[in-house]
């Protein structure tokens, strides 16, 4: 009992005398002012608030619209990394991604003779908490770069045809997920936890106010593309391919305020609690 009690506080005394930081990493898109026109400062600001020092954070700026190993997206991200890390002398690193950027990241974790900055990110990384990751990719990239009604009802959800969205066809993703990415099934570990929030559901009813969390009309159209995928998903992404790597930490309604669902659009958003949720995972 005596060990194991000394080896608890030395635990404690090496998370203290860490520092910590959290890096928020964009999905799919060109990104030039992520923390506005992404993530938005209320979900931002209160995650960050629960690290010992606020000011160890980053919201990288990248172009997820090129596949993950471009350099461009992986290079660019870390590149970023890399500086935040030295800027801010940062031991323990936790990057909470969103859709997409979680297959970037992945591939920097199941890559490291890549990229020469790419062991150092790996080793400062505590754990990668993917929200909504198109781990599997989502049969709507098969359908817009098919070129069906949804490249012109929802561009502004997929991007069009670009290098990310073709990247995320379920195909393709099966074919890197088997030769390049670790963390899927049969395959071996990622070096670090990667852990994913899977959304469930859509709600769009008009007269529910929950419903415009994070963007009324965004929801009323991933509740359209719903119609296209599996009982359980976010609108854009089933729920399978957000559970494809690493496991699951959490499914919306089991942690959410009021059990509510997570679209995909309201899961980089401070929806029902989520970004609460994250704040106290920033000293653990």
């Amino acid at each position: 009992m005596r060990y194991l009690l000394l080896a608890a506080l030395a635990a404690a005394s090496s998370l203290c005398e860490a520092n910590t930081g959290v890096a928020f990493v964009h999905g799919t898109g060109k990104q030039t002012n992520a923390a506005a026109d992404y993530w938005q400062s209320p979900f931002i600001n209160n995650v960050r608030g629960g690290l010992v020092d606020p000011n160890n954070y980053v919201v990288i700026n990248c172009d997820f619209e090129k596949y993950m190993w471009d350099n461009a997206a992986a290079g660019c991200l870390a590149g970023q990394l890399t500086t935040f890390i030295n800027n801010r002398g940062i031991t323990r690193l936790i990057v909470i991604t969103h859709s997409n950027g979680g297959n970037v990241m992945r591939w920097i974790l199941s890559n490291p003779t890549w990229d020469s900055r790419y062991p150092n990110i790996i080793a400062k990384t505590v754990r990668v908490n993917a929200l909504a990751p198109s781990s599997a990719g989502t049969p709507l990239a098969d359908a817009v770069i098919a070129g069906n009604v949804f490249e012109s009802a929802l561009g502004w959800l997929l991007g069009y045809k670009n290098d990310a969205v073709r990247m995320q066809q379920t195909s393709w993703m099966a074919s890197y997920n088997a030769n390049w990415l670790l963390g899927t099934a049969g395959r071996p570990a990622l070096p670090k936890t990667f852990r994913s929030v899977v959304g469930t559901d859509v709600d769009s009813a008009i007269w529910d106010s929950d419903s415009y969390c994070g963007g009324y009309f965004e929801n009323v159209g991933l509740e359209t593309t719903q119609n296209w995928l599996n009982s359980c998903s976010d609108g854009f992404l089933n729920c399978s391919s957000q559970s494809a790597a690493g496991y699951v930490w959490f499914q919306d309604k089991s942690r959410m305020r009021g059990s509510e669902p997570l679209s995909h659009n309201q899961s980089r958003r401070a929806c029902f609690g989520l970004d609460t949720v994250l704040r106290s995972d920033m000293r653990s």
